[in-house]
């Protein structure tokens, strides 16, 4: 296993992360997975096994179940791992009960550390923009959870890369304390994050933890072009429907998928991984890309720097992927020893 500093912090953190929207599994989250405390736990036990050092969680997974479950197998360890969770989502009926509020976000902190059954949150993550709350009171929130050990680093999730800047912005003028990392959804199904997201992280230092590697299953190598879905598969057609989602580039991407993952006698799965470990702005690290300062996205080369829906020629290069259009022969055909020398090592 890998360790990477977050952002320009000083917590290292490891490649891969321990996601665990699928515990407990109730309500809207009974498709993600109903993980029990046992199997859990056997997840927990396995990564630890493998290095990973880096546990994420939620308040609003399954109405904090997910959160509880995590303390339950954490016991005994809580030292060996670095611990985030987040909050912003509704976690009751009331009117004070959401948002990014100094109200709401130290009355969720408290309730997560009883259900995660320890004294401090080493990431604690605001889930998502809050359009109602002035960033100067979520700042001042997050700073009063600093200074009283509660929390030790503060990040957030699913800006868009103005509303990471204007937080940035904020806290340089106030003195109030910066994200050190954005969690953001990012693969080869959806590289929309590299428009603004990515350059932004690049120019800030802000570390990228990414979730949904595999878009909710869809890269598995599960789903395949003019056959049905796996019975209860949870993207179905949540994912594949147009027109938020373009079917046939996803099936286009899908079929490269394989037919690398056939050549080098892995799954479709360890591919994908292995693309997005390749891809610099994975787990945590500054994001390494060798067009930032070509590709500032600005309106000048937005046209002509827009991401392949199914670029797989990053795992030859070990580019960033956000690079001019061009006419490639097919992906297949073509040797890619950096996914070789990934999976040979296991990263993949």
């Amino acid at each position: 296993m890998e360790y990477r500093q977050l952002g320009r912090s000083g917590l290292r953190v490891s490649q891969l992360t321990l996601g665990t929207m699928g515990f407990g599994g109730s309500g809207q989250f009974t498709p993600v997975g109903q993980i029990d405390v046992e199997g859990a736990r056997r997840q927990l036990d396995m990564a630890l096994d493998a290095g990973v050092n880096t546990v994420d969680t939620a308040d609003m997974y399954s109405a904090g179940a997910a959160e509880e479950i995590v303390g339950k197998v954490l016991s005994g360890r809580r030292e060996r791992v670095v611990l985030a969770t987040k909050a912003r989502f509704s976690m009751g009926p009331g009117p004070n009960d959401a948002g990014l509020s100094r109200q709401h976000l130290i009355e969720a902190c408290e309730a997560s550390l009883r259900r995660l059954q320890t004294d401090h949150i080493d990431l604690y993550q605001v889930h998502e923009w809050d359009g109602q709350t002035a960033l100067e009171e979520t700042l001042g929130a997050l700073d009063h959870l600093l200074a009283s050990g509660k929390v030790r680093y503060v990040g957030c999730s699913n800006f868009g890369g103005w509303q990471v800047m204007k937080a940035l912005g904020i806290a340089r003028q106030t003195g109030l304390p910066a994200f050190v990392s954005q969690q953001v959804y990012l693969s080869l199904h959806e590289r929309s994050a590299e428009y603004e997201i990515v350059p932004s992280a690049i120019d800030q230092g802000l570390g990228l933890l990414i979730w949904s590697p595999l878009a909710g299953g869809l890269l598995s190598g599960k789903f395949r072009r003019g056959q049905p879905p796996p019975p209860g598969s949870r993207h179905a057609g949540e994912w594949t429907e147009p027109p938020v989602y373009d079917e046939e580039k996803l099936f286009d991407t899908i079929d490269e998928l394989v037919a690398i993952a056939d050549q080098m006698g892995v799954s479709a799965a360890r591919v994908a991984l292995a693309w997005l470990l390749a891809h610099g702005g994975a787990a945590g690290g500054l994001p390494r890309c060798r067009h930032a300062r070509a590709c500032p996205r600005s309106a000048r080369t937005a046209r002509s720097c827009q991401p392949a829906a199914a670029d797989l020629s990053v795992l030859a290069s070990g580019g960033l992927g956000h690079r001019p259009t061009e006419r490639r022969r097919p992906l297949a055909d073509r040797p890619a020893p950096a996914v070789i020398a990934l999976l040979a090592r296991g990263r993949g």
